[in-house]
C-alpha cells in the first residue's frame, strides 16, 4: 500500500492506494515566490509590458476604475492597490476620482469586512470601494452585442470610468483556456445573460473542455469586450500552490496576458504518463463551494479515460452554491436535455444551465464519486454523483467498479492544474 496525502480545508488527509493501482500523484511544479513582493510590485508598475508608465498616459481629470476578483480569489489586492494608487496620485489623480468594484460575476455579493480584507483598511478608507451587484438590472447598462454576437450587459461603472484597469491572477480555467485578463470583464462586472452565453459557448465542443487553450472562440469574445468597456491594462500575477505570487504582469492587456500565460503553464502545466481509469481531484484552493470546486473537475475530465471514475473531494462548507439553488432541480439530467430546456425557456438561470451543461458532460465520460463534508447526500444525489462517506471509501468503491488492474491518478490541486499529455506537454 501507499499513503497518499492531499491538503484538505487547511489540514492534511490521507488515504491508502495498492502500489499495483497507484499511476502518478500530480501536483503544480516547484516555483520560487518573490523575494520581496513590495519591490516586486513598484519595480512592475515602474516598467509596465507593452506600455508608457501610468504617469505618462493619464490625466489628473480622468476617472479609474480599478476592477478586483472576488474573495473566491488569492489575488493579494491589499498589496497591488496601494502602489498603484500611489502612481496614480502622482499624475495628479485624486483619491476621490478612483473606484475599485470587487467583480462577482454571479457570485454572492461580498460582505463590507470581507471587501476590506480584500483590498485592505487603507484603500477602503481612501477609495469606494463597492460590490458588482449583478442582481440589480439598473446597475447595468447595455452595449449591444459582442463580436460573438453575445450580449453585452455590462456594469455601468464603466460608463463614466475614463480608465479601467482589471486586476486578478492567471491559472489553467475551463472556461477561457486561463483565467486573467479580460475574464475580469466577463464575468467578472457583466450581468447574468452576458455570463450565460459565454459558458454556453464553451460547451460548443460537446466534450472536452477549453482547459489551457490560450487561443479559443471564449478568450476571444471574451476580449472583445474587454475592447468594447476601454480596459487596455491589467495587473495580474501569477500564484504558486501555497498562494504566494511567483510573478507580476502589468501592463498593455494582450501583452502582459500572454507573458502571464506562459508562467502559468510552467507552474500548473504537469505531465501524465498515462489514461487511467481513476482520477481523485481535489478541490484546493478552491474550496469554498461546489460552485468554485467543480473546477476540479475538468483536469480530471481531460485526463480520466472513458467509462472510468473520477473522484471529488472538496470541502464546499457552503454546500453547492447559497446564489444559484435551483440548479439543483436540473443538474443530474444529460447535457443535451438541459441545454434544450434552457434554449426553450423551461429553464431561466442561464448562468447556472451551461455549468450543469459542463458537469453532465464530465458523467458522461466518467462517472462522479463525491467526498465533500459540506455537501448534503442528497445534493449529491441531484449532481448526479454518488455520496462517499469518507475518502477512503471512495477509493476503494472506485478501483470495485474499474477492476483490480485500474490505474489511480491523483491530483493534488486540481483546480489549478493543466494536465499534458506526452504529445502535448
Amino acid at each position: 500500500m501507499t499513503t497518499v496525502t492531499i491538503p484538505f480545508d487547511g489540514k492534511p488527509l490521507s488515504f491508502e492506494v495498492p502500489n499495483r493501482n497507484l499511476a502518478q500523484v500530480l501536483y503544480p511544479n516547484p516555483s520560487t515566490p518573490l523575494r520581496d513582493l513590495g519591490a516586486a510590485i513598484e519595480h512592475a508598475l515602474a516598467h509596465p509590458i507593452g506600455q508608457p508608465a501610468i504617469e505618462e498616459w493619464v490625466k489628473p481629470s480622468d476617472r479609474v476604475l480599478l476592477i478586483s476578483d472576488d474573495n473566491t480569489r488569492l489575488t493579494p489586492a491589499d498589496r497591488m492597490i496601494p502602489p498603484l494608487l500611489r502612481h496614480l496620485n502622482r499624475a495628479g489623480i485624486r483619491d476621490e476620482r478612483i473606484a475599485c468594484i470587487m467583480a462577482l460575476g454571479t457570485h454572492r455579493y461580498m460582505t463590507t469586512d470581507e471587501m476590506q480584507a480584500k483590498v485592505g483598511p487603507e484603500v477602503f478608507r481612501r477609495i469606494r470601494v463597492f460590490n458588482h451587484e449583478w442582481r440589480e438590472l439598473n446597475n447595468l447598462i447595455d452595449l449591444g452585442c459582442s463580436a460573438c454576437g453575445t450580449p453585452l450587459h455590462v456594469n455601468r461603472a464603466v460608463q463614466t470610468a475614463d480608465v479601467v484597469i482589471g486586476l486578478g491572477a492567471i491559472v489553467p480555467h475551463h472556461i477561457p483556456g486561463y483565467s486573467g485578463s479580460s475574464k475580469i470583464i466577463q464575468p467578472g462586472i457583466c450581468g447574468p445573460k452576458t455570463t450565460a452565453e459565454t459558458h454556453l459557448l464553451s460547451c460548443e465542443g460537446g466534450g472536452d473542455s477549453l482547459l489551457g487553450i490560450e487561443d479559443n472562440p471564449v478568450r476571444r469574445d471574451m476580449d472583445d469586450m474587454a475592447d468594447r468597456v476601454g480596459m487596455k491594462t491589467i495587473f495580474n500575477v501569477v500564484m504558486n500552490s501555497e498562494g504566494r505570487v511567483t510573478g507580476i504582469f502589468y501592463g498593455e492587456r494582450q501583452a502582459a496576458f500572454k507573458a502571464g500565460v506562459q508562467a502559468a503553464r510552467g507552474i500548473y502545466g504537469v505531465e501524465y504518463q498515462e489514461a487511467p481509469d481513476i482520477v481523485l481531484a481535489n478541490s484546493c484552493p478552491c474550496d469554498l463551494d461546489f460552485w468554485q470546486s467543480h473546477k476540479s473537475q475538468y483536469p480530471a475530465q481531460r485526463m480520466v479515460k472513458p467509462g472510468g471514475t473520477i473522484i471529488v473531494c472538496t470541502p464546499a462548507p457552503e454546500g453547492v452554491s447559497p446564489v444559484h439553488t435551483d440548479l439543483l432541480h436540473y443538474t443530474a439530467w444529460p447535457s443535451i436535455e438541459i441545454k434544450a430546456a434552457y434554449r426553450s425557456g423551461r429553464l431561466t438561470n442561464g448562468v447556472a444551465a451551461a455549468l450543469a451543461i459542463a458537469w453532465a458532460l464530465v458523467r458522461e465520460k466518467a462517472s462522479v464519486i463525491n467526498y465533500s463534508p459540506g455537501i448534503p447526500e442528497d445534493h449529491k444525489a441531484k449532481l448526479g454523483h454518488t455520496h462517499a462517506p469518507h475518502v477512503q471509501w471512495a477509493v476503494d468503491e472506485a478501483l470495485r467498479r474499474q477492476g483490480k488492474n485500474a490505474r489511480l491518478s491523483v491530483l493534488t490541486h486540481a483546480p489549478d492544474l493543466l494536465p499534458l499529455s506526452k504529445t502535448n506537454a
